[in-house]
């Protein structure tokens, strides 16, 4: 069996890695750090969770071990996704790092340029950024990337499904033709094959057998969902979710709370908050200091719910967390893998759950073909009355709602120009006597008359037929006999 001390890394690097308690090497570290050593690209196609972070950031160590940083002009690149996984990158950067002198610096949104200028000017060996922050400061005349010996790109199937890839062409366009590239995906669609085909040389290709099933540590199910009324459904789904998160009592000490939609995270964080739940949401469209507080406040054990979109389901290592809960199916069968990753971890038990309804049927059917088997069903906890369906919250609707006595009100107000109704007459027998004829006949060719009836004739009430029959009638048929 390989272990560390076998892939001829530096002593310092070693005794690092010792100290974190690691001893035997991943497949996709035992396959990528040897050509990585010898200065060789290295194509590496690897799930998430492999360990493919410390794949290339215990090789790239080794090789920057001689040589000086100069300021503005990094030695290497790591390009990320998004800025939690930069962030994850520059810990383990720190953690094999930290017997040497490399420096680094971590350009990512939502941080002050100035601090992040500050860091370039000195001079760093290693700068992990997202492609935006740093074409950021590249355009702004702060950067400088003749110099860079080796890039990586991490997650870049990732980077496609974010709009990465134009922003990575023109990085990779900035720096030196003799680099060494590092390229990890998980998935090779046609986009990152052609990159692949134009950056690369000669590549060492790894490739980890996919992820397709989830750790035997974790125990499945899901939960069928219908609601009663498509208006009723979003607050009933919320409502069975904290029902399922009751139904696991002390064992679900901390969760992450997966949703497809930013909208969703911020729905279900404030739903479950409003019912007095300890959650927070994260997701891309908040700022980076609200998002680094609440994953540290995850960690730390200050927030037990954890509500975020796919964000937090790539790269992010976060210990000893007992329940993944899926608000939503995810449209890539794949991030359901990574999503309930997130619990069962190091050997640990977890448990998934996932709620799905009637618009996610053929994504959890992907799911469950990429698993390759069936995922068990749950009973509905909310399940109540005839059908069994789950009843409406309506607490939980934050939507105001709409008076349903409008129409009624309106009908039974009279109106204020109106006349007073007439006094009815004492006697009921007045009451059903026909109205006086009028000796003025309703010209049929007056002006606004529809169908040979004037306005006066539409305010006079008709009584029936018989002996009270209009006098036209009556003169049509006298007409006909006197004919």
């Amino acid at each position: 069996m390989t272990k560390f001390s076998d892939l001829k890394l530096d002593a310092k690097v070693l005794k690092a890695i010792e100290e974190t308690g690691y001893e035997t090497p991943t497949p996709i570290q035992a396959g990528a750090i040897p050509p990585a050593l010898e200065g060789r690209d290295v194509l590496g196609i690897a799930q998430t969770g492999t360990g493919k972070t410390a794949g290339f950031t215990l090789p790239m160590i080794t090789m920057l071990k001689r040589g000086r940083a100069r300021a503005r002009m990094p030695r290497s690149l790591v390009l990320c996704p998004t800025r939690e996984l930069a962030t994850q990158v520059a810990e383990n950067f720190d953690t094999y790092a930290k017997y040497t002198k490399l420096t680094k610096a971590l350009l990512i949104g939502g941080v002050s340029f100035k601090e992040q200028d500050q860091r370039i000017d000195k001079g760093v060996d290693v700068l992990i950024a997202t492609p935006g922050r740093l074409l950021d400061h590249f355009e702004r005349g702060k950067l400088i990337l003749s110099d860079v010996k080796v890039m990586v790109v991490d997650e870049a199937d990732r980077m496609l499904d974010m709009g990465f890839i134009p922003d990575i062409e023109k990085i990779f366009g900035l720096t030196p033709f003799t680099r060494q590239t590092l390229f990890f995906s998980a998935t090779m669609a046609n986009e990152i094959e052609r990159i692949t085909n134009t950056f690369l040389s000669n590549p060492a290709r790894i490739e980890v057998a996919r992820q397709a099933t989830a750790s035997e540590t974790i125990e499945q199910g899901v939960v069928m969902f219908k609601g009663s009324r498509k208006d009723r459904a979003d607050s009933e789904k919320r409502k069975l979710l904290r029902a399922l998160i009751d139904a696991e009592g002390a064992a679900c000490s901390n969760a992450i709370i997966f949703c497809n939609r930013k909208t969703d995270v911020d729905a279900v964080a404030k739903s479950l908050k409003k019912y007095g739940y300890d959650a927070a949401p994260i997701h891309g469209d908040l700022e980076q200091s609200q998002r680094t507080r609440t994953l540290d406040g995850f960690r730390e054990g200050s927030i037990r719910l954890l509500v975020a979109s796919d964000v937090a389901a790539r790269g992010l290592d976060i210990p000893a967390v007992s329940h993944v809960f899926n608000f939503d199916v995810p449209s890539h069968a794949e991030d359901y893998v990574h999503r309930i990753g997130r619990t069962g971890r190091a050997g640990r038990s977890g448990k998934a759950v996932m709620i799905c309804g009637p618009r996610d049927d053929k994504y959890f059917e992907a799911v469950e073909k990429l698993l390759e088997k069936e995922i068990p069903r749950l009973e509905n906890p909310m399940a109540g009355g005839e059908k069994g369906t789950v009843q409406a919250d309506a607490p939980d609707e934050d939507k105001p709602k709409r008076s349903r006595t409008r129409s009624r009100k309106k009908a039974d107000t009279p109106k204020a120009n109106a006349a007073p109704a007439p006094e009815a007459e004492p006697d009921e027998a007045a009451a059903a006597k026909p109205a006086p004829k009028t000796e003025k006949k309703p010209d049929s060719r007056a002006k606004g008359s529809r169908g040979g009836r004037g306005r006066a004739s539409r305010d006079e009430a008709v009584v029936g037929m018989g002996d009270d029959a209009p006098d036209f009638i009556v003169k049509s048929f006298d007409e006909r006999r006197a004919g």
